[in-house]
């Protein structure tokens, strides 16, 4: 591992995933940095998910390479876990307990002893602010506050790897300017990979953009050449091809 700022701690090369015939992802290749804020953005089916998740080791690629905090996740994917906070688009949140034992299940899970646990508990419901639904059912609790106790429960064993997907799916305007808020306030601490299809989300929070359109990709750089000449939307609209399937799209809407 290399010291200081230009440490690396999330790095892919040459990951592709394949289903059959159908290629996910296809040698999607790059390296973040410490203390960067990264906005892995592409439309609907790009392949962000599938990346999101070998990254976070949930599945395995079926070519190349990933690292976290310097550990190979085909190899010591225990220890890169230990650095890792992951939020999925979904869950996993479960409906019958509590934030409370949801926590405390996740802390055990982590090897946190009592002590340490119960100081990050009350640390991550501070900080998420989630206290009046500490000891409610999940399943009972609305899409904003279930964002939060998944952002505690990323964070609960303070990782120094935060990887989010669509974190802001479904939350209304004032969730969402909160939740981005909390994202930027990380990332002063921490090194964060967000997927997301939003593009105000790229203007809110990312140092640096990685577009992704049918699994491959087609964009690295900082946020704001995304802009020069024309206007992000403009750009990402080029980039995914949006005119092109438009008029495809109308031909075979007039030949039917």
């Amino acid at each position: 591992m290399v010291d200081g700022t230009s440490r690396i701690m999330i790095e892919a090369r040459g990951l592709s995933m394949f289903f059959g015939s159908f290629v996910a992802i296809s040698d999607i290749t790059f390296k973040i940095p410490k203390g960067q804020i990264v906005a892995f953005l592409g439309p609907n089916g790009a392949g962000k998910t599938t990346t999101m998740k070998i990254l976070s080791g949930f599945v395995a690629p079926s070519q190349g390479e990933a690292w976290v905090a310097g550990y190979d996740l085909k190899t010591q994917r225990h220890e890169a876990a230990r650095c890792l906070g992951y939020l999925p688009e979904n869950g996993p949140l479960y409906d019958r307990l509590t934030p409370r034992e949801l926590l405390e299940f996740f802390g055990r899970a982590r090897g946190l002893n009592s002590r340490s646990l119960n100081h990050r508990i009350e640390s991550m419901v501070a900080q998420t602010v989630i206290e009046s639904v500490l000891d409610k059912p999940i399943g009972k609790l609305s899409r904003g506050y279930r964002q939060r106790v998944g952002m505690a429960q990323a964070l609960l064993h303070d990782p120094d790897v935060l990887i989010m997907d669509e974190p802001t799916a479904g939350l209304d305007p004032n969730q969402i300017r909160d939740f981005r808020d909390r994202i930027v306030e990380l990332g002063k601490t921490k090194t964060i990979l967000i997927s997301t299809h939003i593009l105000q989300e790229v203007r809110a929070v990312a140092e640096r953009v990685l577009l992704v359109h049918e699994g491959k990709l087609v964009f690295d750089g900082q946020a704001a050449e995304l802009e020069k000449g024309s206007t992000l939307e403009q750009t990402f609209y080029r980039m995914t091809d949006y005119g092109r399937q438009q008029v495809s799209g109308a031909a075979e809407g007039g030949a039917v």
